[in-house]
């Protein structure tokens, strides 16, 4: 069984920047996709980006391209989300998502707890 654990949510004006973590544990961390999903009040959860295994590919949400980016660190079991750029529409819950022996994260098979991030105006 994975074990995800966000980090680094909290209050930010309209502008700034954050960045999430989220630590793994429970699974050789080389073998999951890794990636973020949020869900803002009232509205269903979606997909905000996604990487692969070795890190070298990734994918966004056309909402967030150019302003947020994924990395990992296969050596600290982690991954980030940079946000930069936050707009008061990105204020939601963001969870972290892993699936096993997969590059994709389209079937999310663990879920963190969540993190939540607000923007002000």
């Amino acid at each position: 069984q994975v074990q995800l654990v966000e980090s680094g949510g909290g209050l930010v004006q309209a502008g700034g920047s954050l960045r999430l973590s989220c630590a793994a544990s429970g699974r050789t961390f080389s073998s999951l996709a890794m990636g973020w999903f949020r869900q803002a009040p009232g509205k269903e959860r979606k997909f905000v980006a996604a990487i692969n295994r070795s890190g070298v590919g990734t994918r966004y949400a056309d909402s967030v391209k150019g302003r947020f980016t994924i990395s990992r660190d296969n050596a600290k079991d982690t991954v980030y989300l940079q946000m930069n750029g936050l707009k008061p529409e990105d204020t939601a819950v963001y969870y972290c998502a892993a699936e096993d022996y997969s590059d994709y994260l389209y079937q999310p098979d663990y879920w963190g707890q969540g993190t939540q991030v607000t923007v002000s105006l």
